[in-house]
């Protein structure tokens, strides 16, 4: 439900019955020009039939700007982003995306925006995480990582499929396991009741598809320092972003107050 954003529930945009007077009040503003129209269905959206049943509706809301006066619109944004496989989802190819929105927009004379930032990088990510040890309880079999929810939230947040693969090759046993964190909360964990061949501590994991919402949603709960990121180009490779510290965990903070104010 958290991906879902074009609902008439939900908190974002201009209601659709409001967007022409909307547009004309930023008509009449001397220092405003109203250059497009935006929308956003959702995320990780793997049917283009609703981009194409969105976009009809903004060409509806372009007639009726038009028809009020207002003939300054350049473009249309299409959004969200394209979906993208991660377990067993078939992602729509970017023709298909085309076929479902560019004759729309191309007959109102508009141009096009659209939002593919996932579709580029979620599949050229991963996330690399080391096993520390194994616990069975409550008839249940843990496979404890140095990884954490702080380090990617996205199977605790959305409850998201992510493919995981130990780095270590050679056939072994499967087994059906969860796949957690270290951090003291239940929805740490990075995959439940998954099988997988069966590792051992030390092992490498390799956590699949993390190259979207993946960093850029990491936090230091728990005061845990955020990981390296690595870049990597066929046989070469380079550090883009340093493994972060305890004394960037405490950066800003003031131990001792250098001036009191009053309220």
């Amino acid at each position: 439900p958290y991906t879902k954003t074009g609902e008439k529930t939900t908190k974002f945009g201009v209601p659709f019955d409001e967007v022409v007077n909307v547009a004309r009040r930023i008509a009449a503003e001397p220092r405003l020009v109203l250059r497009g129209l935006a929308m956003h269905i959702g995320s990780q959206i793997t049917d283009v039939a609703p981009y194409h049943r969105g976009t009809v509706k903004l060409i509806e809301l372009v007639t009726a700007i038009r028809a009020a006066g207002i003939n300054t619109l350049e473009a249309l944004d299409v959004g969200g982003g394209l979906g993208v496989r991660y377990h067993n989802e078939k992602a729509p190819s970017p023709k298909a995306f085309a076929d479902a929105v560019v004759p729309a927009v191309q007959a109102a004379g508009l141009g096009l925006l659209c939002e593919p930032g996932r579709y580029l990088v979620a599949n050229a990510g991963v996330l690399l995480t080391r096993v520390l040890y194994r616990k069975h309880a409550g008839g249940k079999e843990f496979v404890i990582v140095d990884a954490g929810m702080n380090d990617f939230v996205r199977p605790s947040h959305y409850n998201a499929h992510h493919d995981i693969l130990p780095l270590r090759d050679g056939k072994r046993e499967q087994e059906t396991v969860s796949v957690v964190g270290p951090i003291c909360e239940s929805g740490d964990f990075l995959a439940l009741d998954r099988k997988l061949p069966s590792v051992a501590p030390g092992e490498v994991l390799a956590v699949l598809g993390t190259g979207a919402y993946g960093f850029v949603m990491s936090s230091t709960y728990n005061q845990r320092p955020r990981p390296p990121e690595v870049v990597v180009d066929g046989d070469r490779y380079y550090v883009a972003r340093q493994r972060e510290t305890l004394d960037d965990l405490v950066r800003g903070e003031t131990a001792e107050p250098t001036t009191w104010y009053r309220a």
